[in-house]
């Protein structure tokens, strides 16, 4: 009872803070990337926030307590570099389009409709399936705590964030992902040694981990070994991790969900402080996160489904104040990424869609109308999704998030660093790596089994690369496009220039001081342990 009754709270504080925020949205600038005054905590806090969801505190901690911990955290240590190189050679230079989506930028880089109305597809239809899967996510939670059945849980979660996002829009979403990310971020951190204690203190509950005779070989770096083990052989799992590790930097880099938060930033500084602490956060949360899901094992080998397992720990391995913390943090995960995805949705159906297709500019009072129609259109048919298609947390979201790194990354790249790229080239990798990772994944579910290095997203890439590449040999770059291009290499200068600028340059060491903290804490909470199992 105690963990609904948290529950219901942090409903009710989400819900208010977007009624308040509402009378404050008067422009579309506002309600789409919150007037554009976001400060380093907030975007980090969106940032974070829309990236961690039911996928990483559910799906990928299931995945951890299966076998795969240490496969999961170098898979995350590849992943995490997309805050870094995304805001460096992309992030900052779409900030300075003063685009108000990701498929706007795409139109006016390519002066194309067609480019433009590609992106927008491809962003409505892969953070769909996304959306589906974070909500349904948060269903299950829901259900198992409140004991309420899974459709109601849907309706539930489906009236919350679809409520907030609807009337607040980008201004509300940022504000709420602040604050639950400093929710599920004291989550993480706080149950790490009461997990730990329980499972047998330090080092005896990483000890008994690693020699856990029902999950051989669970700390090791390709994960178990064995009649459970359903990655392969050790070089496929590391295979596997290195290469989702990649898409996963690329995806962090360049989506939607991920790259528009750099465009609600005050000014670009803000955008590289943001990205470096996102970057330090994601790792210590996964780090902290995934050990202590390694030691539940010896407490419970049993828990079934496996994405349960967080939410198991919160309501028998810790204190019960911490228990609500916890499933509130998970829960803030899941609204978080609800309403950054069904805000990205809604603005381009909008603005990228309605727009273009009408080719009319509505007023600022007619497209925020739209805007909030067309958003609870969305959510709507997704909790209708979410009734019928049964959970697949993980694998859902690992899927819509593949498209994008395929369909999206090497135009977005291109779109910055080559003068020789065509709108022809653009539109059809966009749509060629698209259609590359459906195809893969449509001969997975056709029984046909493909080598570790044939994973869909890769036949994505190298669709969307050579379309790219002929694409671009046809048609011609027009004036405009070279003069949008040379706008957006050019570094804006501030007011305060100096005083910024020795700001961001201290970033790089808090870099590399995160770095050997990691290092420390890995070595201790980890490889010596496992030195002592050994």
């Amino acid at each position: 009872m105690i963990y609904t009754i948290g529950i219901i709270i942090s409903f009710i504080l989400y819900i208010l803070i977007g009624v308040v925020l509402s009378r404050k949205v008067k422009s579309s600038e506002e309600y789409y990337v919150s007037g554009r005054k976001g400060s380093t905590l907030m975007v980090t806090g969106t940032l974070v926030a829309s990236f961690l969801s039911t996928v990483s505190f559910m799906g990928e901690a299931g995945f951890s307590y299966e076998g795969y911990p240490i496969l999961l955290l170098i898979l995350v240590t590849f992943n995490a570099t997309g805050y870094v190189v995304g805001v460096f050679f992309f992030g900052r230079y779409l900030r300075r389009s003063k685009s108000l989506t990701v498929p706007e930028y795409f139109g006016n880089r390519f002066q194309s409709n067609k480019v433009r109305l590609a992106a927008s597809i491809t962003t409505i239809l892969g953070i769909s399936a996304y959306l589906v899967a974070v909500t349904q996510g948060g269903a299950v939670l829901l259900s198992e705590i409140s004991g309420v059945s899974y459709t109601v849980a849907l309706l539930i979660m489906w009236i919350v964030y679809a409520s907030f996002t609807v009337l607040s829009g980008a201004k509300g979403v940022m504000v709420n992902d602040t604050i639950m990310f400093f929710l599920f971020s004291i989550a993480t951190y706080l149950s790490f040694p009461f997990i730990i204690g329980k499972a047998g203190g330090f080092p005896d509950a990483i000890i008994k981990a690693a020699t856990n005779p029902e999950r051989p070989d669970l700390l090791s770096w390709h994960g178990i070994t064995g009649p459970g083990n359903y990655m392969g052989e050790p070089w496929e799992a590391l295979v596997w991790a290195i290469i989702l590790g990649l898409v996963w930097s690329a995806v962090i880099a360049i989506s939607p969900w991920q790259s528009s938060r750099y465009l609600m930033a005050k000014n670009e500084h803000v955008a590289i402080r943001s990205g470096v602490w996102a970057t330090i956060s994601i790792i210590t949360i996964y780090l902290f996160l995934h050990i202590s899901i390694s030691t539940i094992t010896t407490v419970n080998p049993d828990i079934k489904p496996t994405e349960k397992v967080f939410i198991w720990a919160a309501m028998n391995m810790v204190p019960k104040w911490l228990g609500v913390v916890i499933i509130s943090g998970i829960m803030a995960a899941a609204l978080s990424s609800c309403a950054s995805f069904l805000q990205l949705i809604g603005s381009s159906i909008t603005r990228d869609i309605m727009e273009q297709s009408r080719n009319k500019t509505y007023s600022d009072k007619h497209l925020l109308r739209v805007s909030r129609i067309s958003m609870i259109v969305v959510s709507f048919i997704i909790l209708l999704i979410g009734l019928w298609q049964p959970p697949s947390i993980m694998w859902i979201g690992y899927f819509a998030a593949t498209l994008f790194a395929a369909s999206w990354g090497p135009v977005a790249f291109a779109s910055i660093y080559s003068k020789k790229v065509t709108k022809t080239g653009a539109l059809w990798s966009i749509i060629m790596g698209f259609l590359g990772v459906v195809l893969g994944e449509a001969l997975k579910k056709m029984g046909i089994t493909l080598p570790v290095y044939l994973n869909p997203v890769i036949i994505g890439v190298i669709l969307s690369s050579l379309a790219l590449y002929f694409g671009s040999k046809f048609g011609e770059i027009t004036i405009e496009e070279r003069s949008f291009l040379e706008n957006i290499l050019k570094r804006p200068i501030e007011a305060n220039e100096k005083e910024e600028i020795s700001i961001t340059r201290r970033y790089p060491l808090y870099l590399v001081a995160s770095g050997i903290l990691i290092i420390i804490v890995t070595f201790v909470f980890y490889y010596w342990p496992l030195t002592l199992a050994m």
